[in-house]
């Protein structure tokens, strides 16, 4: 299984002028630093949460069909998905119907399935053979949870505080607003 990003968020949870008002920060000296810094916490806190905050696309690639017929979609909240498509042996692609699987939306993460009367795709080139495209995350930048906003504000600070040192450690203040949205596996 691997992830493939299509289309990366448009904006970022947090703007440039939260985190310099977060930061205390009144010049424009630092804002390319702090504009990378958050899109480096965003990265950071969507790992952690293994969510996708901002609205983005995305492509699942899996080596085929799994035995149990359930494909899980990682990166919660799933919005859509756009297309299956199978890979035969000589790279030939086949869409499938949409009418031929379902989609569990409010599962974290959200899973796939084919319908009880149709089969899965066979005839699949070894690696890479499937491949989902789908849409993730809350919506827009003002969709995303205010407790996901705050950790990434913090994490900013941490980095910004610790530029040029050593790793900065995620302060735990951040990982604790944070925990509510890790998608754990059981």
């Amino acid at each position: 299984m691997s992830l493939q990003l299509t289309t990366p968020p448009a904006a970022e949870p947090v703007t440039l002028d939260q985190a310099k008002a977060h930061l205390r920060v009144d010049t424009t000296d630092d804002d390319a630093l702090i504009t990378a810094l958050i899109a480096a916490a965003r990265a950071r806190a969507e790992w952690h949460t293994g969510r996708a905050f901002v609205t983005q696309g995305w492509t699942l690639w899996l080596d085929g069909w799994p035995c149990n017929g359930v494909i899980e979609i990682p990166l919660p909240p799933l919005q859509s998905v756009q297309s299956v498509t199978a890979y035969a042996p000589d790279d030939s692609a086949t869409g499938l119907d949409a009418a031929t699987y379902q989609v569990d939306t409010a599962s974290a993460p959200a899973r796939l399935a084919l319908k009880p009367n149709a089969s899965p795709p066979v005839n699949l080139r070894a690696l890479n053979a499937i491949a989902i495209a789908f849409t993730a995350g809350y919506g827009e930048a003002a969709d995303v949870p205010a407790a996901i906003q705050q950790a990434i504000l913090m994490i900013v600070a941490a980095l910004y505080a610790h530029r040029g040192d050593e790793a900065a450690e995620i302060p735990q203040e951040a990982l604790a607003l944070l925990a509510p949205y890790r998608v754990v596996k059981l």
